[in-house]
């Protein structure tokens, strides 16, 4: 499941593109898999960095420098509190959304995201 959430991600961006995980903590499996199989550049923030390579940033009052510019962004089993947070930062930067809820979740923004349903992955799109 986690490939393919990867593999949409590398299929809706070109080669050098930014795209930055919200929300890393300390699950990196999609995004050693985007480093590993594309030439993106990936970035991860986390308000509790898991280690050196998560960049410390608060959704709640985010530092537009570390997202500007970026293609997607895309956060896995955010807290539902972060939902409308997360849609505001991809809106005032125009980047494509994506959410993986938890199992069961459902999405909780203002706006209303496509569910997709890509090979084994499902998740929440937005535009």
């Amino acid at each position: 499941m986690w490939k393919d959430l990867a593999t949409y991600i590398i299929n809706h961006c070109t080669p050098y593109d930014k795209v930055v995980e919200v929300g890393a903590g300390k699950f990196l499996e999609v995004a050693n898999y985007l480093q590993k199989h594309s030439k993106m550049n990936i970035i991860l923030t986390d308000i509790k960095p898991s280690h050196e390579e998560v960049i410390q940033d608060d959704i709640n009052r985010p530092n537009l420098t570390i997202y500007d510019s970026a293609r997607i962004i895309y956060s896995i089993r955010p807290p539902m509190e972060l939902h409308q947070a997360i849609m505001d930062l991809a809106q005032n930067i125009g980047a494509l959304l994506i959410i993986k809820p938890l199992t069961g979740d459902d999405i909780n923004t203002k706006q209303k995201m496509r569910l997709v349903n890509y090979k084994k992955a499902v998740f929440y799109v937005y535009p």
